[in-house]
């Protein structure tokens, strides 16, 4: 212990040596460095700020105008806090904690994915200064240090990559195949209707077969086929603006002709 001691001391002493004889004090050094290094990187930032501020057009179309501005437009659809099917997405540098709530599920294992990993995770990196005090930096003679380095790049990078190609959709599209049995929903365009009916978050606002909500006054759709023929599902679905309903988003400029078909063979065959 006492010949461990020594030999830390003879290190340190030697490394006050080594900053006294070649070393460069702080201040004003290091200190002005930061300084230039920061102004730069604000600069830059700023300046590219201004090149898409000043060269952007807004949108003229709803998909985004591509060849407008150096860096594009300024935004191109205006944000509706009123509307119920937009569904969140984080930002990229979170995309591995959003996989993550995809492999444990809600509600037995989700506060793993949430709480458990992460924080896990962060007293391991708090905790690993104090754990190894071992002078040896060379990569070749920490094998474990390595590994484990390499090991959570590759899993942050492939949680990252999953999280930012995932197909997003609502919990309604559990419910698809109980759909079907229960309303006896027919073969063919009336059941990939079922699919986009679910994946559209019409159930954000409608009831079908107890699943979704009932909002902003929207009716419940299971016998929405009693009611009125694919026709008029259709055009009603397409531009509910032509039948006085302002509340209901405009899916008319959002899906394909194919697909509104699709959507009005599903609720013509739901009978409740």
């Amino acid at each position: 212990m006492s010949r461990s001691l020594d030999e830390r001391r003879a290190q340190h002493q030697r490394y006050k040596e080594d900053v006294q004889a070649r070393g460069k004090s702080f201040y004003p050094y290091a200190m002005f460095h930061d300084t230039v290094m920061s102004l730069v990187v604000v600069s830059v930032i700023f300046g590219l700020a201004c090149v898409w501020f000043f060269t952007a057009d807004e949108a003229s179309e709803p998909t985004g105008a591509s060849g407008s501005g150096a860096l594009g437009v300024l935004y191109e659809e205006k944000a509706d806090p009123g509307t119920t099917s937009f569904i969140p997405r984080p930002d990229w540098y979170f995309y591995f904690l959003f996989y993550l709530l995809r492999i444990f599920k809600w509600p037995d294992t989700v506060v793993l994915g949430t709480v458990g990993v992460p924080t896990i995770a962060l007293v391991l990196l708090l905790a690993l200064p104090f754990l190894d005090k071992r002078r040896e930096r060379r990569l070749a003679r920490r094998p474990v240090a390595v590994v484990a380095a390499i090991l959570t790049a590759v899993s942050m990078g492939v949680l990252t990559y999953k999280g930012a190609v995932a197909e997003e959709g609502t919990e309604a599209t559990g419910d698809i195949g109980r759909w079907i049995q229960e309303n006896n929903i027919p073969d063919g365009e009336a059941q990939q209707g079922a699919e986009i009916f679910a994946e559209s978050g019409c159930t954000n606002c409608h009831l079908y077969l107890g699943s979704g909500v009932a909002n902003l006054g929207a009716p419940d759709l299971s016998d929405a086929g009693q009611s009125m023929d694919a026709a008029r599902l259709k055009a009603y679905v397409a531009n509910p603006r032509q039948f006085g309903n302002q509340v209901m988003p405009v899916y008319g400029e959002t899906l394909t002709d194919q697909q509104l078909d699709q959507i009005a063979a599903f609720l013509e065959a739901s009978k409740g």
